[in-house]
This record gives C-alpha cells, sequence and structure tokens, in this order.
C-alpha cells in the first residue's frame, strides 16, 4: 500500500506540476512531455501491480480475459520503452561525443522526442496486436499457474514465440539504455581527465551536470536491470504465487517505477522548484 501510494504520488505530482507549467507558458519542453507521458504510464503500471497485491492478499478471482492481458502488455511496454527514450535524451544532452552520429542526434533530440513517443505508441500498439493473437494461449495459462496452486493445464509455449517476445519487449530497450549510459560514463571519464589537466582552482563547465544526471541514470540503472531480471525469473513458471519469492517479485517491480520517478522529481532542478512551489501551494490553501 505505502508504494503504490507513493508510485501515484510521485508519478502524479510530476503529471500536475508540468500541467500547470504548460497551462502557464502554453508550450511544454521536450523533457517534460517526456517525463508526463512516462508518469501517466507509470500511474497505470502502478495500478495494475496495486491489483495484483489485492488478488494475492485477498485471494480474488483474476480476471484473464484478452482485453485485461492486452493492457498490462500495452501498460508495461510504453512504460519502458518511455523510460528507455528518457536515458537517450539525458545522454544527448548531457555527454560529449565526437561522432558525426552522436553530434546529429544531440542538435535534434528536443524535436525527437515527440516521435520517439508516438513511435514507441505504435510499435507497443504492434507488440498488443500480436499478443492478441497468443493471449489466450499464453497470458492466461500464465497467469492461472502463478495464481492456482491446484493447477493442472501443463503449458507448451513455442520456443521461437518465447524468444522473439521476450527479445522484442525487453532486451532491445535495455541495450539501448545500457548504450546510452555507458556513453554518458565515457563523456564523464573525458571532462574528468579535462579537470586533472586544468590549472587548480578552475573548473570544467558541465561537470556537475554530468554527475547528477550520471548518478540519475545510474540509481535508473540498477532499477531497470532489477525490474528485467525479475520479469525474466517470472517468464521461468516455476513456482506459485503463495510462495514468498512471488510477493518480493511485485515488491521489486513496484519499486521500479516509484522509486525512479522520485529520483527524477530530486534530480531535476526544474522539476524539484515547481514540486516545491506546488506543494507549498497546496499547503497555503489548506
Amino acid at each position: 500500500m505505502i508504494q503504490f501510494l507513493l508510485g501515484t504520488f510521485t508519478n502524479g505530482i510530476i503529471v500536475v506540476v508540468n500541467g500547470i507549467d504548460l497551462i502557464k507558458h502554453r508550450k511544454m519542453a521536450p523533457l517534460d512531455l517526456l517525463l508526463s507521458c512516462l508518469a501517466v504510464s507509470r500511474i497505470f503500471l502502478q495500478l495494475f501491480i496495486f491489483y495484483i497485491n489485492v488478488v494475492v492478499i485477498f485471494l480474488i478471482e483474476f480476471i484473464t480475459c484478452s482485453a485485461s492481458c492486452a493492457f498490462i502488455v500495452f501498460v508495461n511496454e510504453l512504460e519502458l520503452w518511455l523510460a528507455t527514450w528518457l536515458g537517450v535524451f539525458y545522454c544527448a544532452k548531457v555527454a560529449s561525443v565526437p561522432h558525426p552520429l552522436f553530434v546529429w542526434l544531440k542538435m535534434r533530440i528536443s524535436k525527437l522526442v515527440p516521435w520517439m513517443i508516438l513511435g514507441s505508441l505504435l510499435y507497443v500498439s504492434v507488440i498488443c496486436i500480436f499478443h492478441s493473437k497468443y493471449t489466450g494461449f499464453m497470458v492466461p495459462y500464465f497467469l492461472r499457474n502463478l495464481f492456482f496452486q491446484n493447477a493442472t493445464i501443463q503449458i507448451e509455449v513455442k520456443q521461437a514465440i518465447q524468444i522473439f517476445s521476450f527479445v522484442a519487449e525487453l532486451l532491445v530497450p535495455l541495450l539501448i539504455f545500457l548504450v546510452a549510459v555507458l556513453l554518458l560514463i565515457f563523456s564523464l571519464g573525458r571532462h574528468t581527465r579535462q579537470m586533472r589537466n586544468t590549472v587548480a582552482g578552475s573548473r570544467v563547465p558541465g561537470r556537475g551536470a554530468h554527475i547528477s544526471a550520471l548518478l540519475s541514470i545510474l540509481s535508473f540503472l540498477i532499477l531497470y536491470i532489477s525490474h528485467y531480471l525479475i520479469k525474466a525469473f517470472l517468464s521461468s513458471l516455476k513456482f506459485h504465487v503463495k510462495r514468498f519469492v512471488f510477493l518480493f517479485c511485485i515488491l521489486v517491480i513496484g519499486t521500479y517505477p516509484s522509486g525512479h520517478s522520485l529520483i527524477l522529481i530530486l534530480g531535476n532542478p526544474k522539476l524539484k522548484q515547481n514540486t516545491k512551489e506546488f506543494l507549498c501551494h497546496s499547503k497555503c490553501c489548506q
């Protein structure tokens, strides 16, 4: 419950603060747009995780219709891709890599953000269409095995479908994000070497931004990889929901969207300041 409230509150704050800023200035910065879309998807993800917890605690029958399974896939995959593009955005804005392709991306990343969001929506929609043909075959039986210990249905999924689904939905955004992290670390290393070569007392511009972005993206990387590994573990279908290990997996999965959103608020000066003003104004109005 605490995890659900924290996740909903932090992501709701991001949406409300950026919405107020949009009303004031009648435009939204690309980063704010990406953060808002990510926050909305995470709110829906937190609602689903809360529903899973309610099902587990109160032993409510889980609804495994095609529509609910498609919604789960859509929200989860969209959230992963938007989070990946956020890592790419930080990398392009903060890192400095002397490569023509990276320079091109750095100059155009702000204009590409709406297309990234639109592309993610289209891609995830295609994934959902793909799943709609196999949802009754894969997802409901998978959930039955998790939520009913006496399930007798034996699940036999084609290996090719499992590999394609796993790679397309999890591995690709993970690899893109890892590349962004490595480029950012490489850029920070170069700036650190430049610092050593400068005169004592001088400072290389942008190093503070590099460190702040690096800490944010590294903390997200830990949460991202944990989320990835838990999903891979859940795909093994080797245990039932009544065991403590599944509840721990749900806890880790829920920590990811709430924890990173809190890090984003604390690590983004503009978002942090707007959040303080919003909270102070809300407190004064009470």
